[in-house]
């Protein structure tokens, strides 16, 4: 019988792949507005759903981390 670790299983994730701003905001430890700043500085791009709301993609937020 043989044993399978569990080290060499692909680990199921559960990370979304977009985030509100205030849940952005909540990830980096910052306030919202200092999310809206960067999106509006350019420093942080987004999508729009639904009109009026604002997505931040995760590959997005580890870019700007990345960056820093």
């Amino acid at each position: 019988m043989e044993t399978v670790s569990r080290a060499t299983e692909t680990p199921a994730t559960n990370e979304q792949l977009t985030y509100s701003v205030q849940e952005a905001a909540d990830l980096l430890g910052v306030h919202y507005f200092s999310v809206y700043s960067l999106i509006q500085s350019g420093k942080l791009k987004v999508c729009r759903a639904l009109r009026a709301k604002l997505l931040v993609r995760r590959t997005e937020l580890l870019r700007l981390l990345k960056s820093e």
